[in-house]
């Protein structure tokens, strides 16, 4: 800082102390800011010629205790800043005396142990991305990120006053910037993902509390859905408006025990009747109202209902055969068509089906009054019939002419079917004869044990292996009215490092990126996923007229993956995103550190070996997720990139773990039940 006497020459070259305008030979250039000063009036003048020419005014040569200060405060970022005076005037134990000593300590650098306390600098993820991904102009995290098609980022704002003085290359290293961005620039919004989960670990902040996925608010319904005035046609409007009565989830499999149920203690017996599917869903037999199917592709089927909805359906009460849903065109207003157009295929709710026969899960089974084909119907209402075993599945050609998806139910319940006089449940039986199975394709029986099987020891049907946890957890009552919430076991949860470096994968292949590129139009890819989705094609297309003359050339359009947009001029030189590689390279990195460190403080002892194990677990347990869903992985990094593409721009069936055929082979199923763990503990 400068000295009190010193003082610059004004701008009419006067001096400011002795108000005397000195000569040449008197006055001194700073080659900084090239201010005139005069010599005689300077506390510290050069002491020879050679100084003078390298001569730094007061002003722009500080002392060194004030330039220690003054970097320690530029290495703080404006966050870290505003951070650090929030905790001060949050701080109820200082004065308003000593709150303002402090911000002025703050400010001027020597209150740097109080912004980063707390916080490692070598393992904070906003340093990864604050030293990697500044806008180039301003040299702040991009504040509503733009990046060019070269691997630059700037703020919106910044590149949109850049492009406003009419130029159009990269502020960076000068390759030309489309014209269509420049015009419409695109928010990447993979970086503002990251930038804001950064900024929220560091300021300390939580993003709310974890969603509850399945409560229910019983409190403030009636004890039956009713009808409204606002219902201008015959049946009910407000349909899952009633009370719950039992405490299970929506994908809760098997039967509905008296735990589950708080107001009879009874359970949901087999033969009870209600007078609709609103009333069956009340008591959690059969949730969905309109559905046939209550599953899901990746879980499995919790129950079906046997309406009439297809003429293909067969019932014989112990054991029947069920169609799939779809392969009818419900476009438009049609919220019903009986007439199928289109073959049915093994995805949704089909899938899950089959993803129950796979298992071996108990499906539960209502009967409605609205099949007429059936023997076994209740006369009036909805009527809970028990659980069923899936034992086989297929597809076949049907009454339409269009193919439907086939299932083979047999009855596995411990009480006796309402159409028999029996005393004793269902006993292992064999399957009966299936004529329509020689004309069937894509036909799947399993192979392995069940999960839900008969104990001969014990004379009855259980759980042989360990039931699917609930993905939803619910909420119910004590015998003392207090309320408990059984939530389900979590997993472990990922990092943030974890999920930052999930949030940079790819839009094609969804692994992270490796050597990301990054299109005009705002949207990341691995470079041999982008490249590997146009190979073959060329970027123009020659045209003859009649074969008599040649025409000019006409550009392909190539559309990008995620979005309508031509990117055929970037795919002719695509760079590589340096910017975002660097940060996913760091955050592999400290990710790899952190879990050998993991494994060192195990080894050691430091650690519950426990711990470990669940985390093992909950990795498994996705990867089986993934396997039921994606069936077998592909081999290599380009069969996987291939399969994507598949999915993107033929809108082909779900991968399952059976591969589909057209000849009427059996597939076994042993890769799936090697998924699932095997207990031995019976339930």
């Amino acid at each position: 800082m400068a000295h009190d006497s010193d003082l610059p020459c004004d701008g009419d070259g006067v001096c400011m102390v002795c108000k005397t305008k000195p000569s040449e030979n008197e006055s001194l250039v700073c080659k900084t800011c090239a201010t005139p000063w005069h010599v005689n009036c300077l506390s510290a003048p050069p002491d020879s010629m050679a100084d003078a020419v390298n001569w730094e005014c007061p002003d722009c040569s500080l002392p060194p205790d004030a330039a220690v200060k003054q970097n320690a405060s530029a290495s703080l970022s404006s966050g870290d800043l505003i951070s650090a005076i929030r905790a001060i005037e949050s701080d109820s134990s200082l004065t308003d005396q000593d709150k303002a000593k402090r911000r002025q300590e703050l400010l001027s650098g020597g209150a740097k142990d109080i912004i980063l306390e707390g916080i490692n600098p070598d393992n904070d993820v906003l340093n990864i991305l604050d030293g990697t991904l500044n806008c180039s102009m301003c040299m702040q995290l991009p504040e509503r990120p733009v990046t060019t098609p070269c691997g630059h980022n700037f703020c919106l704002k910044c590149f949109q006053k850049w492009v406003g003085q009419r130029k159009s290359t990269c502020a960076n290293c000068r390759t030309p910037i489309p014209a269509k961005m420049a015009s419409q620039p695109r928010i990447n919004s993979a970086l503002v993902i990251a930038i804001r989960m950064a900024k929220t670990l560091r300021s300390g902040t939580s993003s709310g509390t974890s969603r509850v996925a399945h409560f229910i608010h019983n409190q403030n319904r009636p004890d039956k859905a009713f009808t409204t005035e606002r219902a201008k046609k015959t049946g009910k409007a407000n349909a899952c408006s009633g009370k719950i009565f039992v405490t299970i989830p929506g994908d809760h499999f098997g039967p509905i025990s008296a735990d589950n149920d708080p107001e009879r203690n009874l359970g949901v017996l087999v033969g009870e009747t209600w007078e609709d599917r609103f009333e069956c869903r009340q008591w959690g037999a059969h949730f969905p109202h309109v559905a046939g199917i209550a599953g899901q592709s990746d879980f499995g089927a919790q129950s079906v209902a046997l309406s009439g909805g297809y003429e293909d359906d067969e019932d014989h009460g112990e054991w029947f055969l069920y169609t799939g849903s779809g392969g009818r065109d419900l476009s438009g207003n049609k919220r019903t068509n009986k007439l199928q157009s289109f073959d049915q295929k093994f995805d949704k709710l089909n899938e899950a089906l089959r993803v129950s026969c796979f298992k071996g899960y108990p499906v539960r089974v209502v009967r409605s009054h609205k099949e007429k084909r059936s023997s076994y119907a209740p006369d009036k209402g909805v009527r809970y019939d028990g659980v069923y075993r899936i034992e086989k599945c297929w597809r076949k050609a049907g009454k339409q002419g269009f193919k439907v998806c086939r299932y083979l139910f047999v009855r596995c319940d411990n009480e006796p079917a309402p159409w028999t006089s029996d005393d004793h449940g269902d006993r292992p039986r064999a399957l009966p004869l299936i004529k329509e199975l020689n004309g069937a394709t894509d036909m799947t029986e399993r192979k392995g044990a069940p999960a839900w099987d008969y104990d001969e020891e014990k004379s009855c049907w259980m759980w042989k292996k360990a039931p699917p946890p609930s993905r939803k957890p619910v909420q119910c009552e004590n015998e003392d009215g207090t309320k408990v919430r059984n939530v389900k076991p979590k997993r472990l949860a990922m990092s943030l490092k974890q999920r930052l470096l999930k949030g940079f994968s790819c839009l094609i292949c969804r692994e992270v990126m490796n050597h990301p590129l990054t299109t005009p139009c705002a949207h990341n890819f691995c470079k041999a996923c982008l490249e590997g989705a146009f190979a073959g094609q060329s970027f123009t297309r020659q045209r003859t007229c009649e074969g008599r003359r040649t025409l000019r050339a006409q550009k392909n359009i190539m559309k990008c993956p995620s979005c309508p947009t031509d990117i055929s001029d970037f795919l002719q030189n695509p760079q590589i995103n340096r910017e975002l590689m660097s940060v996913i390279e760091s955050l592999k990195r400290q990710i790899e550190e952190e879990n050998a460190a993991l494994s060192d403080d195990v080894d050691d002892g430091g650690l519950d070996a426990n711990d470990v194990v669940l985390a093992d677990e909950a990795v498994g347990t996705d990867e089986s997720v993934e396997d039921d869903k994606e069936g077998e992985q592909p081999v290599n990094e380009t069969e996987t990139k291939q399969t994507h593409k598949r999915k993107r721009t033929q809108n082909m069936d779900n991968v399952s773990p059976i591969k589909s055929v057209d000849k009427p082979d059996v597939h076994y199923l042993e890769e799936v039940d090697s998924a699932v763990p095997d207990f031995s503990v019976c339930k």
